[in-house]
């Protein structure tokens, strides 16, 4: 029986992970007490591993794919092919972003003014070929944590770091300069997995089924019945990926209308179909939109 083998993130990603797969259609199991759980799937062998060193692992072929952080692959500029890129999340997978950052009172303005200063970070092999493309000569030394710290008490000149909204560092007294690119996760293949048929349509599907799923994490269901005479005019307010499922019911001059809308519109959508004339408003949860 063919066998693919994926590398699944040990850590913050672990959770939101093991969800994702459980509603794209893959019950994953044991995490909690091995780094090899288990799979309701006899084609796939999930490894757990650090999202620093997935596309490593990758690259080198331990692993036929792998989920990481765009972050880490351009940290270890690994040559992996990336499969699906997961940007639809509106959970603990949301994108983040890597920023220069200083304390409030710093003259630092801008990242040229970094010329010759200290610089610490986690991404210290993303952050030395950053500066050295721009011709600025700097200090990078690897934080094994608690880097905002080192920034406030002087340690350093400045630190890169990983941040959603900044909220968190302007708490802390501390002030972006520059934003250095976004992150996101990612499903990512090796070459030598991608040019086996058979390990490429099953890197696919994962691909497709888990796209499908954090899609769905900002989408409803809204099903309703409408009258005959306003049909139309309900059907014009509907958003639609294609166009919304329209269905007589029986024995009435009545419609069954079935469309999936952004969750966040939901709210002011219902109010306003109910004063148009819609009634029997359903509103369900959806697993994949694809």
């Amino acid at each position: 029986m063919p066998l693919l083998t994926l590398g699944l993130p040990k850590g913050s990603l672990e959770a939101a992970t093991m969800e994702l797969f459980r509603k794209s259609g893959w019950k994953i199991s044991g995490a909690e007490r091995s780094y090899f759980p288990s799979v309701d799937d006899d084609t796939l062998r999930c490894v757990l591993t650090r999202p620093q060193e997935m596309s490593r692992y990758v690259e080198d072929g331990v692993l036929d794919a792998g989920i990481t952080g765009k972050d880490w692959t351009l940290e270890n500029d690994s040559d992996v092919h990336v499969v699906s890129d997961f940007i639809y999340s509106k959970t603990s997978m949301r994108p983040t972003r890597w920023v220069v950052v200083v304390p409030q009172a710093s003259l630092i303005t801008d990242i040229t003014q970094l010329a010759g200063k200290r610089i610490a970070t986690e991404m210290v092999g993303f952050t030395r070929r950053y500066f050295l493309e721009r011709n600025i000569e700097v200090d990078v030394e690897f934080s094994w944590g608690a880097t905002e710290a080192k920034v406030v008490q002087g340690l350093v000149d400045a630190i890169v770091e990983v941040t959603e909204t900044g909220s968190t560092l302007r708490a802390n007294g501390l002030r972006i300069v520059a934003e250095l690119f976004s992150s996101n996760p990612q499903l990512i293949a090796n070459t030598k997995a991608l040019a086996d048929p058979w390990k490429r349509e099953k890197i696919e599907q994962i691909g497709l089924l888990l796209t499908g799923a954090l899609r769905a994490e900002t989408q409803v269901g809204i099903k309703l019945n409408v009258p005959k005479e306003h049909l139309e005019t309900i059907v014009a307010m509907l958003p639609s990926i294609t166009a919304p499922t329209v269905s007589n019911l029986y024995g009435k001059d009545w419609f069954s209308v079935e469309s999936v809308i952004a969750e966040d519109v939901v709210r002011e959508l219902i109010p306003k179909l109910m004063k148009a004339g819609a009634v029997g408003i359903i509103e369900y949860g959806l697993n994949k939109v694809i």
